[in-house]
């Protein structure tokens, strides 16, 4: 759904590029390394020099995993880079244990790591980042070596001084992933409107285009399709009697079901009501949009439950055309059956439409119903491997969307095998004898699922 796509793009916005993590952590080991150099060999202050050098190639040799591991361009998930972070914040608190500890004026990186959780991951990993880099500043306040510094005259600063900086520290950190992830959150949501209203103004835009392109097929297409109809009678006129009086009238039947076919799709935009929207009872929707597939050797079987009364429907080129091709989709992929199970109630209506084929494959049912999205390859088809593009899922899931559905497209749960698509409409959207808006307290109750979406609790009979 688009929401579902909504969603993941701010999940993605936070993520970070291992190439921009990579930088700063080479950034951080050259710092580190010049660091322990200059006060060694540059100030001459004893400090335990091979240690040290030991945690900043621990620091180096994950930078090159990192490298070797993923792609420039990739992005980490939460636990990776949190992990990451995690790793940096303890191995500067064993550079700082090593060298003196929170009064060493180095102890400030602390806040590099946090501001990096703060502005990229969620609050919760953000603060959990934030209470260990209390815990290893708290560590290192109490227990640390002596700060690197002329043998005559070791350098000490008084216990509540030591305190003064642990206080100086966790309080710039907290307050730095408090600001920045507010800064951060702000611009996320900011960037993530933009991105959604460009992706609905390109799907308009796009399915504008079908209905064009559909209305012009739709001219195109007559005069050929009426020559091949006369032509048709013709041969039944001068062929002899019995002899091809089946086929030739399949040709002309067949030629008629493609001149309905266009004359749908050249009526794909007509949403104002007329002669050609009228209503209908959901039973006589199902049947409609069903019927052109029964005959052949997959049953379609409909189950319907609900309270009465039965909804009634506005009849909508969009709505029939979308319901009849996720019906053609579910024959073209059955083994023997595809129900369509209807369920209604006060409030909702729902229709769910599957089969026992082999289902969505795992690699694309997350992009189902975007354009240029074929599902051929991932399931056994009555037609070529491969064909297709997936726009006739995308015109048909925007269809029903703008009737005001919710398409929910998954796999039957095991040992069941086969697609699933559930439509679900708020009653009062597409009922035309639906009452005002119920109250709040007469709305159907919504339980959770295990997948996290929320289905209908639906009365028993």
């Amino acid at each position: 759904m688009t929401e579902n796509l909504y969603l993941d793009l701010g999940r993605r916005s936070r993520r970070l590029r291992v190439d921009t993590l990579v930088k700063l952590r080479w950034l951080a080991v050259c710092g580190q390394l010049v660091a322990v150099l200059l006060v060694r060999f540059g100030l001459g202050f004893p400090i335990p020099f091979g240690i040290c050098l030991l945690f900043i190639a621990g620091s180096a040799w994950l930078n090159v995993v990192l490298t070797l591991r993923y792609n420039r361009s990739d992005r980490l998930n939460d636990t990776p880079a949190a992990a990451i972070l995690a790793y940096d914040i303890v191995q500067l608190a064993a550079l700082l244990y090593l060298t003196g500890g929170i009064e060493n004026p180095f102890a400030v990186l602390f806040l590099a790591p946090v501001m990096i959780a703060a502005v990229s991951f969620s609050a919760r990993t953000a603060i959990g980042l934030f209470i260990l880099m209390v815990v290893a500043a708290t560590v290192i306040t109490f227990f640390h070596h002596p700060l690197p510094w002329t043998q005559n005259s070791p350098f000490q600063l008084p216990s509540l001084y030591s305190l003064g900086i642990w206080a100086a520290v966790t309080v710039s950190a907290a307050f730095t992933v408090i600001y920045a992830s507010r800064i951060a959150e702000e611009t996320r949501k900011l960037a993530d409107a933009f991105a959604a209203t460009e992706l609905v103004i390109a799907r308009e835009q796009l399915l504008s285009q079908l209905d064009g392109l559909a209305a012009a097929a739709a001219h195109e297409l007559g005069t050929p399709l009426a020559t091949i109809s006369i032509a048709a009678k013709e041969l039944r006129k001068q062929l002899p009697s019995g002899s091809y009086d089946d086929d030739v009238g399949l040709i002309i039947q067949e030629v008629g079901r493609c001149r309905s076919i266009l004359s749908k799709l050249a009526s794909l935009g007509e949403d104002e009501p007329g002669s050609i929207l009228q209503e209908m009872s959901l039973d006589l929707l199902i049947e409609e949009t069903a019927s052109p597939y029964r005959g052949f050797e997959i049953a379609i079987n409909v189950i319907k439950d609900g309270v009465a009364p039965e909804p009634v429907i506005k009849r909508n080129p969009g709505l029939l055309y979308g319901l009849g091709n996720l019906i053609e989709n579910a024959t073209d992929f059955a083994k023997s059956e595809v129900r369509i199970i209807a369920r209604w109630n006060k409030s909702i209506l729902e229709i769910t439409i599957e089969d026992d084929g082999p289902g969505f494959s795992p690699d694309v049912i997350g992009r189902i119903g975007e354009p240029y999205v074929t599902t051929r390859a991932g399931r056994h088809t009555k037609h070529e491997e491969d064909s297709g593009l997936g726009l006739g899922l995308f015109i048909a899931k925007t269809l029903l969307e703008r009737s005001g559905a919710t398409v929910i497209i998954s796999n039957r749960l095991p040992p069941q095998s086969g697609a699933r698509i559930t439509l679900r409409w708020p009653r009062a959207r597409i009922d035309s004898h639906a009452g005002p808006a119920q109250s709040l307290a007469a709305r159907l109750a919504l339980e959770p699922r295990g997948d996290g979406r929320r289905i209908a609790q639906w009365p028993a009979h």
